[in-house]
């Protein structure tokens, strides 16, 4: 196993997250998540899909792609409408935690890309917690601060949904790809970060750290971690 990763996995050395930012893109596997949510209201929201794909040196890794479809009683609001996702599909989902104690076994040695990182971080954190997970502490890339920070260079006011996945598929010149599927957006979002990392220059021998500027970076403890 990499020094690095052995490190990080162990508790031993810097801190875990110096040891994430020193870590060189060909050494780092992400994983793209993404979730379908009855509200944007972090709070309140609940899940009703989950998809992510894992990728490495600018590939994805097809065999990892995973969906689950999420049970819940919350009110399904405009849901069905944006993720075609109707009452009947969702009562016969899985449990929310049979769906997050897949993913926490995911989560080893991976660097989550999500675009909006604050909004599903938020409802993963809140779900945690209800449910009383065992605390998780993830890192991330977060594509839609990317591409933030390549707007706010050429427009002092960002145009409205300028930085929304499918504006900055189109401008990174990547295929359209149906919009409101957990896992079609998870794919499409490590497409999108692949493409950011290459036009800001960063290759694979590149340090996670070389994207500090961009306030892109982040790391986020899921649930209460208890003393």
């Amino acid at each position: 196993m990499l020094q690095w990763l052995s490190d990080w996995l162990f508790g031993r050395g810097p801190s875990s997250f110096d040891r994430f930012k020193s870590a060189t893109l060909q050494d780092t596997t992400l994983m793209s998540i993404d979730l379908e949510l009855t509200s944007l209201n972090a709070n309140e929201s609940e899940i009703t899909s989950f998809g992510w794909v894992c990728g490495r040196n600018s590939s994805i890794a097809l065999e990892t792609c995973t969906y689950s479809v999420v049970k819940t009683k919350a009110p399904l609001g405009q849901s069905p409408v944006i993720h075609g996702l109707i009452q009947d599909n969702i009562s016969k989902g899985e449990k929310v935690e049979d769906v997050l104690t897949r993913f926490i076994a995911q989560l080893p040695s991976k660097i989550l890309v999500i675009h909006n990182a604050n909004l599903d971080l938020a409802v993963l954190d809140a779900v945690f917690r209800r449910l009383n997970l065992p605390a998780q502490e993830v890192y991330y890339i977060d594509t839609l601060q990317l591409a933030l920070y390549e707007l706010k260079k050429e427009h002092e006011v960002v145009p409205s949904n300028s930085a929304s996945l499918g504006a900055c598929l189109l401008r990174a010149g990547l295929p359209k790809v149906p919009q409101h599927n957990a896992l079609e957006d998870a794919m499409a979002a490590l497409l999108l970060c692949y493409a950011q990392l290459a036009s800001l220059g960063l290759t694979e021998q590149s340090c996670l750290a070389d994207l500090s500027h961009t306030k892109a970076l982040g790391r986020k403890t899921l649930g209460v971690v208890k003393t």
